[in-house]
């Protein structure tokens, strides 16, 4: 049976979200007509991107890049553009899916676009529903458009809940969203130790290869904690039926549990192309180069109640989260700059989450209205986060 062509737009084309997403485009490329490509500041590999896949436009998020993006692409139809009016309009072209993967609060005003379209998103930017959730999800809405998550933990939500009648709309026959977390590296450090913990150290997560940041927020379970505010806001429950799992195999990625006893669970490979090959395919399935899963040799699965005196941030992030407004924003803010400073060898690795504590009790700003009450909110918890860590030394 013949497959209709489908558009996409990737914002953040050049990240390890965007390779998975255009390897899996490579394998059915006559299936998919690519719109836009954006990237950063990488103007060679967007390039290169660019032309193998003929699209329309490629955006390089840095204006200063434009004349060399633009020799890149000389001699093809490709158009060349630049600045953050570019990613705007690009992300707002017709497209069948886009998939919003540009990091940090850069990606907010894109991906806003691409709602405002009314179309099918593809998130991964994270910052999308922890630092503007509210925001968000009343444009979804008002706009009619669809979130389709690609993080492993919600896209394994999103799966569970499509084997339920009325799933996405009417959440009362779930009783409990568990989201099951590795416990990175430190999982079974004695907590003496955690102190001395080095960058080095914090970043070689055990399952997944991530960029230094994320593996950070692994360590520290203060990703756990952000997903666990995104899932709030993609499948509405009360936080006392949001619950975090260790599962140190990464094998089973979440479980949504029924009133009548049945929990079901979404397992697959360490691979982020299998939550992305879920939401590019949706509501069907396509081919992934993943190796199905050996139960056999795996043996066995295991499960471990969450330590929060060792992972305060989780504690952190629900707070925050049944805070709502503002904090969850500034939580996000505050952590970041702390990560930064570990990474720089500027704080230890403990005081992370101890940071993120003092900011949040020292700044609660009114609940943001729109995205530029968003990034007031975020500018102004950074620089109290820098201001309140110098003070500190």
């Amino acid at each position: 049976m013949a497959v209709s062509q489908r558009s996409i737009s990737i914002l953040g084309a050049t990240g390890s979200v965007g390779a998975s997403t255009l390897d899996l485009i490579r394998r059915e490329r006559p299936n998919w007509r690519v719109v836009a490509l954006t990237a950063n500041g990488n103007v060679s590999e967007l390039a290169k991107l660019a032309r193998e896949f003929s699209a329309e436009v490629a955006v390089c998020a840095d204006h200063a890049c434009l004349p060399e993006l633009r020799a890149a692409l000389s001699g093809t139809r490709v158009e060349a553009a630049a600045g953050e009016a570019a990613l705007i309009e690009a992300a707002s072209r017709p497209a069948d899916i886009t998939v919003a993967a540009i990091v940090g609060c850069a990606g907010l005003a894109p991906t806003m676009a691409a709602i405002e379209r009314g179309g099918a998103v593809a998130l991964a930017n994270k910052e999308a529903l922890v630092s503007a959730g509210e925001v968000m999800t009343a444009a979804v809405a008002r706009h009619g458009a669809t979130l389709l998550p690609i993080d492993s933990e919600h896209n394994a939500i999103f799966q569970c809940l499509q084997g339920h009648t009325g799933a996405g709309n009417d959440l009362a026959d779930v009783r409990k969203i568990t989201l099951t977390a590795s416990g990175g590296p430190f999982r079974d450090w004695p907590m003496e130790r955690l102190p001395a913990a080095t960058p080095a150290q914090a970043v070689k997560h055990p399952n997944w290869d991530m960029g230094a940041k994320i593996s950070v927020d692994s360590a520290t379970m203060m990703n756990k904690g952000l997903e666990l505010i995104e899932a709030h806001h993609l499948f509405p429950v009360p936080f006392e039926r949001l619950a975090i799992v260790v599962h140190p195999q990464s094998v089973v990625h979440s479980m949504v549990e029924y009133r009548d006893g049945s929990t079901l669970a979404q397992l697959g490979p360490s691979d982020m192309r299998v939550p992305i090959a879920s939401a590019l395919a949706w509501p069907r399935r396509m081919d992934t180069p993943c190796a199905p899963l050996d139960l056999a040799a795996l043996g066995s699965l295991t499960f471990q109640p969450l330590d929060e005196q060792r992972f305060p941030a989780t504690r952190l992030a629900r707070e925050a989260a049944m805070a709502g407004g503002a904090m969850p924003a500034v939580l996000n803010a505050a952590n970041e700059v702390a990560v930064a400073a570990f990474l720089a060898g500027q704080i230890g690795f403990t005081r992370i989450a101890a940071h993120v504590e003092t900011v949040l009790s020292s700044y609660e700003p009114p609940a943001p209205a729109c995205l530029s009450d968003v990034y007031e909110v975020d500018r102004e918890a950074r620089t109290r986060a820098r201001s309140l860590m110098e003070f500190a030394r």
